[in-house]
């Protein structure tokens, strides 16, 4: 459940979960965070989390949290619907255990250089119109999000790229196969 005030469910948390809330609470707007409470068959576990928002567009380049159980907390990029845990820690990946004020500067910490961090985004554009795009954290290039549209694409590429490889999923285009962007934009 999405949660406006945390203390609705304060008797289901334990005290460590308690305390850490507490402290974090006032720091979370700066990060535009909201909190999702999962119960499961061992309690209830505050998932605190942000969306990484494209500048001017209505969309999410990437949801990460913090997830508050058992004395630790673990942080990284989330499912964004599921808002679970990757089964494999990515390069943004914390876990840290100790006192509940530590915890919460810890976290604080993690979500102040998370939401600092400068994003760039590469664009292709065919014909004057943009047909792909690929929105990377500057400092390490890691990839948060990317469109590819075939039908606003040179004629033939996508055909290029499925050969070469250059595909996620279900058939996805990889825009890493596009090779250098047409412009660079730094959000």
């Amino acid at each position: 459940m999405f949660l406006d005030d945390w203390r609705e469910c304060e008797a289901d948390l334990s005290e460590t979960q308690r305390a850490f809330m507490t402290r974090i609470e006032t720091r979370m707007a700066e990060w535009s965070a909201d909190i999702w409470l999962e119960h499961t068959d061992e309690g209830a576990f505050p998932i605190i989390f942000v969306d990484l928002k494209a500048p001017g567009e209505n969309l999410s380049l990437l949801t990460a949290g913090v997830w508050v159980q058992n004395g630790c907390i673990h942080a990284d990029k989330l499912h964004n619907q599921l808002f679970t845990l990757p089964d494999e820690p990515t390069s943004l990946s914390l876990t840290a255990s100790g006192p509940a004020d530590e915890l919460a500067d810890r976290a604080g910490e993690w979500f102040d250089a998370l939401v600092r961090r400068r994003v760039v985004r590469y664009e292709w554009v065919y014909q004057g119109r943009l047909y792909a795009s690929r929105y990377l954290f500057s400092d390490t290039g890691e990839g948060l999000c990317q469109m590819y549209n075939h039908t606003l694409a040179p004629p033939g590429q996508r055909d290029r790229l499925v050969a070469a490889g250059h595909t996620n999923g279900r058939g996805w285009i990889d825009t890493r196969g596009l090779g250098k962007p047409d412009r660079i934009i730094t959000t």
